[in-house]
């Protein structure tokens, strides 16, 4: 069974991450939240009260999921995206979820400076929620289309079994009705990296729904 870590601080866009979370979960993957702290304090007792602080945002999350056994994970780690990165390896994770930027519009796409890092070289599958999902009450994954480099097969690969699990189908992209984007890596990226191309980063600029991309040759939530 997959794994699926959402990166959570407590903020509303993080709120769409659970929610993405929770759809990519009727796959059967199980979830966990993770929350970065940076530093340790030097100070004991401003020590304690971080790591509460800590705990509290995931105890949150946890409850937004109405589902406070949730495995949770405090990181410490200079950088998110590497704190998280190296989550991923240990827990065997396929995929970290994200929300979008906090400044993003309601229904768009936009990558936060944690997302960008893992987008730029990661290795990893990296999904994004859209601004908003959490408002979305009835939201579900129904269309998946592909976008994908010449001679890429795993973000079909992943499109295919994604669909099969959640009852979804797959579409073109340029579809009128899309809920999910399974976006490949350019060509020319090192093998189990992320690399934006062009074209991949043009459907992320464009796109209305939740995007996944994924590492060059390696699919996700398999």
């Amino acid at each position: 069974m997959s794994t699926i870590i959402v990166s959570y601080d407590g903020t509303a866009n993080d709120d769409d991450a659970l929610a993405l979370g929770k759809l990519l979960a009727q796959t059967g993957a199980s979830l966990a939240l993770a929350y970065v702290r940076h530093s340790r304090e030097f100070d004991p007792g401003r020590e304690e009260i971080a790591q509460h602080d800590a705990e509290r945002r995931l105890a949150q999350g946890a409850a937004w999921l109405e589902d406070p056994d949730l495995p949770q994970h405090i990181v410490m780690s200079a950088s998110t995206g590497e704190g998280l990165a190296q989550l991923a390896e240990t827990e065997g994770a396929s995929l970290i979820v994200f929300g979008s930027d906090y400044r993003t519009p309601p229904g768009r796409v936009e990558p936060g400076t944690s997302a960008q890092h893992l987008l730029e070289g990661g290795p990893i599958a990296v999904a994004v929620a859209p601004a908003g999902l959490r408002t979305n009450g009835g939201a579900s994954i129904e269309s998946i289309a592909v976008a994908s480099s010449d001679g890429e097969s795993a973000a079909q690969e992943t499109a295919a079994a994604l669909a099969a699990k959640l009852g979804a189908r797959v579409v073109e992209p340029g579809a009128a009705e899309i809920d999910l984007i399974i976006a490949a890596s350019q060509n020319g990226a090192p093998e189990g990296r992320v690399a934006l191309g062009g074209a991949t980063r043009a459907h992320l600029d464009a796109a209305r729904s939740a995007v996944i991309v994924l590492p060059r040759g390696k699919s996700a939530l398999i």
